[in-house]
């Protein structure tokens, strides 16, 4: 039997990765994606279904707040503000997609910026350290895309 569990192991290799392991690469590719990401959640601000998350989350409040993309007076608590502009992003299926499905960075990059403005300004995370949380947020995706057997069977069902 393994000493650690799967979940164990993985939490460990997601634990012990830090900014320094970001490759140029890596790096250039994240910084793209998540250009893209913004450019496609700032046009999906302007759709209906953007509009009724938003009104909805309206009632949610907290002493943090994360701002909504495209609307400067508009903030909400980082799990609403994460939800909305996720919604944002994903709303015109525009934005990036593995096979099988997935979008990656349309749910991870919302979250990371509403937990990065949360931070109070005193501890704000650094340009590197939010490139270093998305492509957490990516390997976590992409590994759980890869063991799951659901997603091995999408292509053969359609």
């Amino acid at each position: 039997f393994p000493s650690q569990t799967v979940t164990e192991n993985f939490a460990k290799v997601i634990h012990g990765l830090n900014a320094n392991q970001l490759t140029d690469q890596v790096i250039q590719r994240s910084k793209l994606m998540i250009l893209d990401t913004l450019g496609v959640g700032l046009l999906g601000t302007s759709t209906e279904v953007c509009h009724k998350v938003a009104q909805y989350s309206k009632i949610y409040s907290s002493d943090l707040s994360s701002t909504i993309w495209g609307h400067l007076d508009f903030r909400l608590p980082p799990l609403y503000a994460a939800f909305v502009n996720g919604v944002a992003v994903h709303s015109m299926d525009f934005d990036d997609t593995w096979h099988p499905a997935t979008h990656p960075s349309g749910a991870v990059l919302p979250a990371v910026i509403a937990l990065s403005e949360a931070f109070p300004q005193k501890k704000k995370i650094s340009g590197l350290d939010l490139l270093l949380a998305f492509n957490v947020g990516i390997e976590v995706q992409g590994r759980l895309l890869h063991f799951s057997r659901e997603a091995r069977n999408i292509p053969k069902r359609y």
